[in-house]
């Protein structure tokens, strides 16, 4: 009898270990749900500002060389300075070097001391007879200016005609003048003499 009794305590015993291993853990109430923390990203360093560039001084434009042209531009501006004794040894040296080489320059420089009115030695026809080739000639390097130069030799002529002209008929008028004068002067003393001769009468 103590032995059934024992093996019915046994498989009770056994029994509520199973069920007690079966029954899953209850969750509660209080129990909070995990909240993932997220740690800030630490910030990020600015960037070191990059060394100033070296500062070029601006550039100067370099002149070119004067040309031809602007060389005996220049001389001929000298040149309408200079005085009488001054510009007579500039054409002696222009002919001597333009007699040497008889370059297109040399010509242009003579014909240039030769074109200057108002000084001894200025001889306008000769400096266009100078100028003519390179005026003739349109693919020359100085013809342009030999054109220019010719144009303003023509032009004082012209204006030398015109001055002259004046001259003669401000002389003319001026003779006209005196004729004028002379032709008063003697019904003048025409008139003197015959109011004397009234005034005897009289007597």
């Amino acid at each position: 009898m103590s032995r059934r009794w024992t093996l019915a305590a046994a498989v009770l015993l056994a029994g509520c270990a199973t069920v007690e291993e079966t029954v899953p853990p209850v969750e509660t109430a209080e129990q909070a749900p995990q909240v993932a923390i997220v740690k800030p990203a630490p910030p990020e360093e600015a960037a070191a500002p990059a060394p100033p560039a070296d500062v070029l001084p601006p550039k100067v434009a370099e002149r070119p060389p004067a040309s031809e042209v602007e060389i005996l531009l220049s001389e001929f501006a000298r040149m309408r300075r200079l005085s009488g004794a001054e510009l007579a040894r500039e054409q002696e040296a222009a002919r001597n070097a333009f007699n040497q080489t008889r370059s297109d320059s040399a010509r242009v420089r003579l014909a240039m001391t030769l074109a200057i009115l108002g000084v001894p030695g200025s001889d306008d026809a000769q400096a266009l007879a100078l100028l003519d080739p390179l005026v003739k000639t349109p693919g020359a390097a100085l013809h342009a200016l030999a054109f220019l130069l010719a144009a303003h030799i023509q032009d004082q002529r012209r204006l030398t005609a015109q001055v002259s002209g004046l001259q003669q008929n401000v002389q003319g008028l001026q003779q006209n003048v005196q004729g004028l004068q002379q032709k008063l002067d003697a019904i003048k003393s025409l008139e003197r003499s015959l109011s004397g001769r009234e005034a005897a009468r009289r007597k």
